[in-house]
This record gives C-alpha cells, structure tokens and sequence, in this order.
C-alpha cells in the first residue's frame, strides 16, 4: 500500500497513433471510455506520418483531434505527448492551445518538444535542423503568450511582432506547460518555467527504478535552476502489455533497445503502477498494446485496483 504522504498518482491513456487507422469517430469514443472508466487524462501524439512495414501511416493532426476530444468529454484532461513546436509558427501553436483550453474548460496540459521524426519534417515541408535553437526560440513566444498574452519578438528563426493573444485560455496564467524532454539543453531551456517533464518509456527503461534514476537527475537540474524539486512534476510514458498485445506498432524511436512492458492481471499491474508512484512520478501515460476501446475499458479494472489499496 502506498504511503499517505505519497500524492495520488494522476493515470492517463495515450491514443494510437498509427498502431492501426483509427476512424475519427472511434477516436472520440476512445477518449469518452477513458473518462468513463476513470482515467485521469487523455493524450495524443503530434505526428505527421511514419515509414512502417506496412506503409507510410499517420494520425489524426493532433490539435483539430484534440479540439474535438475537448468538446466530447467533460472531466477529463488532455493534451499533446508532445506538441512538437516545428510543426506550426509559434504565436499560432499558442493560439491552438488556449482555443483548446477554453474548449475543454481548463483541462489541457501543454506538451511540448522539438520533435525527432526527420521523415515527418521532410515530407510536410519543415526545417529539421538546429532543431533544439529553434525550439529556444518557440517556447519563448508560446510560454509568454499564454502566460502574459502578448510579447514582440524578433529572432533568428522567428518573428511574432507585438503579438497579442487574444482571447486568453480561461486559466490565469494559461494552461500547465510540459517538457517532453530529459536532454540537458532542453530542460536548460525550460525548467525555469514547466509544470512538469516527461519521458518516453524507452528512455528509461519502462521500470520504476529506472524512472527514479532519472528523475534523481533530472531533479538535480531544476534545483540547479533555482527551483525546488516539487515545483516540477515527474511525468512519463509507461508501456503496458495486455492480452493480445503483438508489439507496439511505432516509429524507430525506440531504436534498437529491448524494453520489457508491464503485464499482468488488474492487481499485478496495479501494483507496477504503485511502485512508479512510490519513485516519485506525478502522472504517468500508458502506452497500451494493443490499444483498443476494449483495452481502455478492460484498464478501468486496473485503475479501481489501484485506488482501492490505497
């Protein structure tokens, strides 16, 4: 059983991407399972388009989906795992997130990267290189949109002019900001200002110690930021196998690492998840293989078992 002093974990659900074309309609319904069993949040992918082996696939654009998950459900909250701020001028990308903050009445969390899919980047038109520079450059003019509403910027790979943000996300302060990123120059860039950071399963490798060796790390870096460690959440994505699950169809993010995913009954796997909170994770996403409504809904019984013991 988990400590009383240990806060309650949040559990969210991510989306497929391209494990299997999804009709937009089911898409939706996925996300109103989750709500319904008691998932914590809800959360999509920002890709483009992927080379598999069984052909180039891609999602739903991530921010029109996300606008529409906002308006079908009532409680849950979602976002972007990430936003990869190259895929939109920056002041717009703010734009779409305090439009879909105020669609989902203060339920969105704003995940952002610098994207690692270079085939996405060259098919869709955007520039790849100095990715990390202009992503400096982008979280400059989105945080200070949604956090101020206005900012004139000028630099070396974007503009935004006495740009003003309005309408505001009904939030003071605009919506939690993200960081999908352990790298040492992105979370320079960025724990002064996150709400919290995330990492995928691979990086980590998808066990609580790993997720608590990280996170020792990474907390290191924010108090080096001047802040104290409980001031930025520990996030990540943790990969989860049920029955039926084949592998986790994906881009080659992963590379060539062998990451075992948690398994189990409701109860076995309620207690893995335990052990992520009892390292410190603040929310976790599942990535689900397969993921299914029938997955989603089978989860609920593992998210029940892990509150009922607490």
């Amino acid at each position: 059983m988990a400590s009383k002093s240990i806060p309650r974990m949040k559990i969210g659900v991510q989306l497929p991407e391209v494990e299997w074309e999804v009709p937009f309609p089911e898409l939706i319904e996925m996300a109103q399972v989750a709500e319904r069993v008691g998932f914590d949040s809800v959360w999509y992918g920002d890709h483009l388009i992927y080379d598999l082996a069984v052909g180039a696939r891609g999602p739903w654009e991530a921010w029109t989906s996300l606008a529409a998950i906002a308006q079908a459900t009532t409680t849950i909250e979602l976002g972007p795992l990430v936003a990869s701020t190259s895929f939109h001028a920056p002041a717009m990308l703010a734009k779409q997130a305090a439009t879909v903050d105020a669609i989902s009445q203060g339920r969105l969390i704003v995940g952002l990267g610098a994207g690692w899919n270079q085939r996405e980047y060259d098919a869709f038109g955007f520039a790849y290189d100095k990715r990390v520079s202009r992503f400096e450059e982008a979280f400059t003019i989105i945080r200070t949109l949604l956090t101020d509403g206005e900012i004139d910027y000028h630099g070396n790979f974007y503009d935004a002019d006495q740009c003003v943000l309005h309408p505001r996300s009904p939030r003071p302060g605009g919506p939690p900001l993200m960081i999908g990123s352990i790298g040492d120059r992105m979370l320079d860039i960025t724990l002064p200002y996150v709400d919290s950071w995330n990492m995928w399963w691979s990086q980590y490798g998808n066990t609580a110690a790993g997720f608590a060796r990280e996170k020792s790390r990474v907390d290191q870096l924010i108090r080096a930021a001047g802040r104290s460690a409980t001031d930025v959440e520990a996030t990540a994505a943790v990969h989860v196998r049920l029955e039926g699950g084949t592998g986790r169809l994906m881009g080659d993010y992963v590379g060539d690492a062998v990451i075992e995913p948690l398994a189990g009954s409701p109860d076995e796997l309620a207690d893995q998840l335990r052990g992520f909170e009892a390292a410190g994770a603040a929310h976790i996403q599942l990535c689900v293989d397969p993921i299914t409504r029938d997955s989603i809904d089978w989860l609920g019984g593992v998210l029940a078992a892990f509150h009922r013991t607490r």
